[in-house]
């Protein structure tokens, strides 16, 4: 499966110092239609072409040619165009070239002449595909790291919004703290009651009177508080606001009630303050 773009071309340079040599590729990829064949007769014409062309992906070079020879050649290649896919063509094969061409040239693939042509073919189009997979892979890798640059942002905001946060949260907390402290310090009975009837809030004073467990939050109204003062809420919650005498436990309290911003919905507050002398 071809891993470049539908419809681009590919640029593929042969090198060879005989001209039949070239003559003959040019006829094997003539009908190729997504190639783009170019063909240089030395090495300094080929480096040429190179310098003219843009987006060579494949060159092939002979490897025995007259003042510059392949491994020479493919090696100025791969110091300036180091994406090219580099392929040496040659009759002259011995283990110690091949090496040579590896470690100098950083060649692809060696092809011995004569070359069968449906397996040339088949390199030249590997060649292709392995050069737009490098191309392919650095466009991913590049994204991929961008990708992480991104997450890396989205990770330091979300710390910075947590610890916001939680900064806003422990001050709430300290704030709600030093409210029921202060509550807490009022020699006065103050009771919260919710729209359900369910006590919201209840001050160190409410505690002590009321119950033995230590708090009244959460409980039912109906649960906890005698007739008398179930009798003043309904009395609150007739009128928005009232004022009246609760008596309980052998002691007389002056309690008043309200609800919160004159809304029944947001609960009411009601306080008891024991009348002493009577």
């Amino acid at each position: 499966m071809n891993v470049y773009p539908e419809g681009s071309s590919m640029k593929i340079l042969f090198v060879d110092d005989e001209p039949n040599v070239l003559r003959a590729l040019r006829r094997l990829f003539m009908d190729e239609d997504n190639y783009e064949l170019l063909m240089a007769e030395s090495g300094a014409d080929g480096l040429q072409v190179l310098e003219q062309e843009q987006g060579v992906c494949v060159v092939v070079s002979d490897y025995r040619m007259p003042g510059m020879n392949g491994v020479e050649f493919l090696s100025q290649v791969h110091d300036q165009w180091p994406k090219t896919v580099r392929i040496v063509l040659s009759g002259y094969a011995d283990t110690a070239s091949v090496v040579e061409a590896i470690n100098i040239g950083h060649i692809y693939k060696f092809i011995p002449k004569p070359w069968n042509d449906d397996e040339l073919r088949v390199d030249i189009a590997n060649a292709v595909d392995t050069y737009f997979l490098s191309q392919n892979n650095e466009i991913l890798s590049y994204e991929v790291a961008q990708r992480n640059l991104e997450l890396k942002e989205i990770n330091t905001n979300l710390e910075r919004m947590v610890q916001e946060r939680t900064s806003a949260l422990e001050m709430r907390s300290q704030v709600l703290q030093l409210a029921q402290d202060v509550l807490d310090s009022i020699p006065v009975v103050v009771i919260g009651v919710d729209a359900d009837d369910l006590i919201a809030q209840a001050n160190d004073c409410a505690n002590k009177l009321f119950t033995q467990q230590g708090t009244l939050l959460g409980e039912r109204v109906s649960k906890v508080f005698p007739a008398g003062v179930l009798a003043f809420l309904e009395q609150v919650k007739l009128v928005g606001e009232s004022t009246d005498i609760v008596h309980y436990n052998d002691r007389v309290f002056a309690a008043t009630g309200k609800y919160l911003n004159n809304n029944l919905s947001r609960g009411m507050v009601i306080t008891l303050i024991q009348k002493t002398g009577d």
